[in-house]
Order: C-alpha cells, then sequence, then structure tokens
C-alpha cells in the first residue's frame, strides 16, 4: 500500500502545466457544453412526472418511476470518475466520455416524449440519466483540468451563464411553442404527450448534442508530461475491481469536511428532489385547478411551471455572480445558510399562493437557494480535497446528492398516501421543510479556508 501511494504521488496527474490563461472565446469554447448539458436536465426535470400522469401514473407512484435517475448517478459518476482520470486517447482524457454521453442522451431524448407505456418512460429516463452523468462527470473535470486558478472565478461566471440560461430555455420552450408560436395541441388520444413537449425534447436533442460537439472541436487537452509512467500506473491500477477498491478506499478515508457536507447535502437533495417530483403538477393542480391529468387546463399548468422553473433557474444565474462577493464578506457557511432558507420560504409559501404570477416570488426564494447550492458545497468541498483525485472524489460527492433521491423514491409514496393525503402540493412543502434543516446543519461543516474569496467552477447540472 506505501509503495503504491509513493510512486501516485511521483506519477504527475494533471496536465503537464499549469494552464495558460485563456481568452474570453476559449473560456467561452471550454463551457458552451453546458448550456446542452441543463438543456437536457431541465426537460427532464420539468417534464418528467407530467409524461408519467399522461401516461396513467397515479401521484404515490412517481417517485419509484424516478428511481432510476438517482441509482443511475449513484453507480455511474464515481466509476466514470475513476476512469477518466486514467483515460487518454487521440480525443483526450475527458472528451470521449461527455462525447459519448451526449450521443446517447441526445437519443434518448427523442424517444422519451414518444413513450407509449410507463415502464417504457421509466427505461428511457434510466437510459437518459446514466447518459447525463456520463457528460456531467467529465465534463466537470474538464474545466477544473483546463481553466487556470487565476481565473477560476471567470470560468465560473461563464458556466453559470451558460447553465442559467439552458435551463431557462428549455424550461419555457413548451410554454413558448403553444402561446407565442401558436403550436397547437392535436391529440388524438385524451393521454398522449403534448406535441409541444414532444418538439421540444427534439429541439433538446439537437441543442445537446451540438453543444458538446462545439466543444470537443474547438478544445484540447495536454496530455500527462511522463506518458509512460502514466500507462504504467494505470496498468496496475485497470479493471473494475481494481476501480472499486480504490473507490471503497477513498469513501473510507473521505476528508472530514466532505462528511460533513454529506448532511447538509442530505436534506438539500431530499428537499430538491420534491421540488423535481411534484412542482410541475402541484403548479397545475393547486394554482390552474386542474382535476385531471387529461384537461387542456393541466397542460397550461404544466406549461406554466415551466415558466416558473425557468424564473428560479434565471434567478439563479444573476444571484450566482454575487455570491462570491457576499461569501467573501460574511463567510460560506452563512451564506449558504441564509440561501437555503430563503429556499425554504418560497416553497413553503407556495401553501398560500392561488396566483400564477404570485407564484414567481417563491420561485425567486427557490432561484436563491439553487444558486449556493451549485456552488458553494464544491467550494467548500473543494479546498479539501487531494488534487490528484478531483475525477473521483467528484464523483463520490455525487453519492450524497442521490442516496436521499433514492430515499425518496422508496418512501416518499407511502409517506404521500400515509399523512399527505396524496397531495402534490403538500410534497412541496416538504421540500422547503427539509431545505430549513439543511440550513440548521450548516455551521457543522469545518470550511477550511473560510478566507478564500473565489468560488470554484466546478457546479453540479442534475441529479
Amino acid at each position: 500500500m506505501s509503495n503504491k501511494t509513493v510512486q501516485e504521488k511521483s506519477t504527475p496527474e494533471k496536465p503537464s502545466q499549469e494552464p495558460k490563461k485563456l481568452s474570453f472565446f476559449r473560456l467561452w469554447n471550454l463551457t458552451v457544453g453546458f448550456f446542452g448539458v441543463q438543456f437536457g436536465w431541465a426537460l427532464q426535470m420539468s417534464n418528467t412526472s407530467a409524461i408519467y400522469e399522461y401516461l396513467g401514473a397515479n401521484p404515490e407512484e412517481i417517485p419509484i418511476l424516478w428511481l432510476a435517475a438517482p441509482l443511475s448517478g449513484l453507480i455511474a459518476q464515481p466509476i466514470i470518475g475513476y476512469f477518466s482520470d486514467r483515460t487518454w486517447t487521440p480525443l483526450g482524457r475527458r472528451r470521449p466520455y461527455f462525447l459519448a454521453g451526449a450521443i446517447c442522451s441526445s437519443l434518448a431524448l427523442i424517444l422519451m416524449p414518444n413513450s407509449s407505456a410507463l415502464w417504457m418512460a421509466a427505461g428511457l429516463l434510466w437510459i437518459m440519466d446514466t447518459s447525463i452523468n456520463l457528460t456531467t462527470e467529465p465534463f466537470r473535470a474538464f474545466i477544473a483540468d483546463r481553466v487556470p486558478e487565476n481565473q477560476r472565478t471567470k470560468g465560473f461566471a461563464m458556466q453559470a451563464f451558460f447553465i442559467g440560461s439552458g435551463a431557462v430555455v428549455a424550461a419555457t420552450l413548451p410554454w413558448l411553442l403553444h402561446n407565442v408560436f401558436g403550436l397547437q395541441e392535436a391529440n388524438e388520444a385524451a393521454n398522449s404527450i403534448p406535441l409541444t413537449v414532444k418538439i421540444s425534447y427534439y429541439v433538446g436533442a439537437s441543442v445537446f448534442l451540438s453543444t458538446i460537439l462545439w466543444t470537443v472541436l474547438t478544445t484540447n487537452e495536454t496530455p500527462p508530461q511522463d506518458m509512460e509512467a502514466f500507462n504504467k500506473r494505470n496498468e496496475e491500477s485497470e479493471g473494475l475491481g481494481k476501480a472499486l477498491q480504490e473507490i471503497w478506499g477513498n469513501i473510507v478515508n473521505m476528508p472530514q469536511t466532505m462528511r460533513q457536507l454529506a448532511v447538509v447535502q442530505f436534506f438539500t437533495w431530499l428537499g430538491m428532489f420534491c421540488v423535481f417530483l411534484y412542482l410541475p403538477p402541484a403548479i397545475a393542480h393547486h394554482i390552474f385547478g386542474a382535476v385531471s391529468e387529461k384537461s387542456e387546463v393541466y397542460t397550461d399548468g404544466i406549461e406554466w411551471a415551466g415558466v416558473c422553473i425557468a424564473v428560479y433557474n434565471g434567478t439563479c444565474f444573476l444571484v450566482s455572480l454575487l455570491l462570491s462577493k457576499i461569501a467573501k464578506r460574511i463567510g460560506r457557511k452563512p451564506t449558504h445558510s441564509i440561501c437555503l432558507l430563503c429556499g425554504g420560504a418560497g416553497l413553503i409559501s407556495l401553501l398560500f399562493i392561488h396566483n400564477q404570477y404570485l407564484a414567481f416570488a417563491s420561485m425567486i426564494g427557490l432561484g436563491i437557494a439553487w444558486a449556493s447550492i451549485l456552488s458553494i458545497p464544491y467550494s467548500m468541498l473543494s479546498d479539501s480535497l487531494p488534487k490528484r483525485k478531483i475525477g473521483i472524489y467528484m464523483g463520490l460527492f455525487n453519492a450524497f446528492i442521490v442516496i436521499p433521491q433514492i430515499v425518496a423514491a422508496l418512501g416518499l409514496g407511502w409517506v404521500m398516501v400515509t399523512f399527505l393525503n396524496s397531495s402534490h402540493l403538500y410534497v412541496v412543502i416538504l421540500g422547503g421543510i427539509s431545505f430549513v434543516i439543511s440550513a440548521l446543519c450548516v455551521p457543522i461543516v469545518n470550511d477550511v479556508a473560510e478566507e478564500d474569496d473565489t468560488l470554484p467552477s466546478q457546479v453540479a447540472a442534475e441529479s
């Protein structure tokens, strides 16, 4: 064990030198793929529960039908992170992974709205989510590889722009197609998935693939300085068995800050999963008054929920530009707690809102929380990680996002029937309460570099 450790430390893991300062257009090329990735995530989050209900799912069945999403992330991201740290091909280290993920994701986006049965939609969600994870994890590490430390703030802002704008366009697209471009619904069957949703997914597939291709074709990766040593180390650690062994070793020896953040992340993502599962149906039923998933009012409500999701993602983008300054002034932990409390208050306030425009105020609170969720935990985490293991630890950190989602997928249906009267809205309120609990847990985290006044470029786009 000790000999291996010495060898690994002496083997260059990063590119041969610190990345050179990047121009605006090179930063643009590096990060534009996030627009497509978030486009895919936003379509999934905005429409999947509605697609399930269009196909006949009961409200309490939706959590288990979503189980594929967190399970795929739990399994895929650590393994992808491990192997992408050890890959070198003519396309480089990270690009083969996120290109393959983009191709598979685009195919799944085309097929998903054409599902004719629940089992088909659930299976395609599994494929789609696994593929998006295959894109996302190495893409984060790719940015960490290519952007120099003194440009991390600018790189973060660029990514935030693409993440925010991609989510806004994707979430509002069905509403825009219907209300601005005049696309008429012409469903032959009462339980058909609306044409606006289908076309939005087709657009999403083309955007996802084209933006990732843009990044792949306009950027490059620097090979390891000592390729022979790089290959030798990989030969000694190749194979899935070795990967699982090292992943387990990293779990056992994870930094204290990472363990503490696990508690915060559990309640945070339990709350976010409640939003992903039930916010669109809650708006359709509670605010628009839809009594049936087969009604036009329900479709209007789901489209408006997309607008609401765009509002919270747009808020996220604007707030993210200010977070580093706020965190520098008052500290990262207080900043994160305050943002989570804003999100909790926003979700809980939906209980008292019956006007579709007043729902925007709730979404602003959620957007403030979302900006912090996508940045500050990663900022605190990155300061505690060994640099040569960024890929694998970022993959492992994803477990603290997906485990609460798995818990919710397995148990939320029972909770909903037993305690919440099968109400979509009450589950969203439960998500707000979970945010408040998460905010109260933030003070336990040991922030090893509170004096750091920058936020890293790593963000998460999607469960």
